[in-house]
């Protein structure tokens, strides 16, 4: 027979009772409220209740504030808004360490023998971050022109078992690290029409932004200040005029510092931050990792509840009405 649960048809047997339907999600024992066709059934009387051929029950539980709020990266959700890389450890332990106390989903690799593991006798990167538990992001780190980052990308696809999705940057210099627009124009338009998505490195131009968007990148990803500064969200009105004007995910990536940094950053209203050097170079990494998914969630939190305005004067925030004095 076809009941309704949660507004989904489930096909039961005759005479199921509730306590079938819970045992069969999986939540007996747990803290549950259940409706019964709109009236609320007291939990000693799951066993006895028997089902009707269309039936309704909602089934509700508790959750944390927050929880739901996810977001899309080419058409996957993601819950964690902290992207981390994974150079700069002392060693393949602490990373893994890292990573875990960052909560990150999605982990950026460069795609190099050495940073992969790949020379014999090496540890091998992917069998600490497995590619079944994390969302595996190649880069094109230390690419300086767009035929390189488009061969690194197809390697990467390559290595990852046919996964499109990749960050591509294309520097300018070794100084600096700045991206090189034009060159990364060019990578991107290859690799769209090659079928990635493309998450892409740029500079803090909200008309840069704006064309690799239009060239069809999944996200754009706008730089903080250059990478490895941890000199934090220099420019914010230019990254709050990037993401007020996009359709698609906007992540600050480079020159994050600490972790009142991503706040800024999320407080902007981006989607999210990748960083790399404010945690593996910290003093303390795994501590400086939980405290990023912190600011993190912190400042994505004050960026839905809407921020006072600024004002130029006080304003009390008692009451003057009614004081004993004068």
């Amino acid at each position: 027979m076809i009941i309704y649960v949660n507004g989904e048809t489930r096909d039961c047997a005759e005479n199921s009772r509730v306590a079938d339907i819970v045992a069969d999600l999986g939540l007996t024992g747990k803290k549950i409220a259940i409706e019964l066709n709109k009236e609320i059934l007291p939990f000693q009387q799951y066993d006895a209740q028997v089902l009707q051929t269309g039936d309704r029950l909602e089934i509700v539980h508790a959750i944390g504030g927050g929880q739901d709020d996810s977001f899309l990266l080419a058409g996957v959700k993601y819950h964690s808004r902290l992207l981390v890389g994974t150079g700069k450890y002392k060693d393949l332990e602490e990373t893994r360490l890292a990573i875990e106390a960052s909560g990150a989903q999605i982990v950026t690799v460069a795609i190099r023998r050495t940073n992969i593991g790949q020379n014999p006798g090496e540890p091998n990167l992917l069998d600490v971050i497995s590619p079944d538990k994390y969302t595996i992001l190649p880069n094109t780190a230390g690419c300086y022109t767009a035929e390189d980052a488009v061969r690194t990308c197809r390697l990467g696809r390559e290595l990852l078992g046919g996964r499109k999705l990749v960050k591509l940057e294309v520097l300018a210099d070794q100084l600096t690290l700045f991206p090189d627009v034009a060159e990364t124009y060019v990578a991107a338009e290859l690799l769209v029409k090659d079928g990635f998505d493309v998450m892409v490195y740029t500079n803090d131009d909200p008309i840069a932004a704006k064309r690799l968007e239009d060239i069809g990148c999944v996200a754009v990803m706008p730089l903080a200040a250059p990478i490895g500064s941890g000199l934090g969200v220099r420019n914010p009105y230019n990254i709050l005029t990037i993401v007020e004007n996009a359709t698609v995910p906007i992540l600050v990536d480079a020159g994050v510092g600490t972790a009142s940094d991503a706040a800024i950053a999320m407080e902007l209203g981006c989607d999210g931050v990748l960083m790399n050097t404010a945690i593996a170079a910290a003093k303390n990494p795994i501590l400086m990792a939980s405290a990023m998914r912190k600011g993190i969630e912190a400042g994505r939190e004050a960026f839905l509840a809407g921020r006072m305005p600024r004002k130029r004067f006080a304003s009390a925030s008692s009451p003057i009405d009614g004081l004993f004095f004068s």
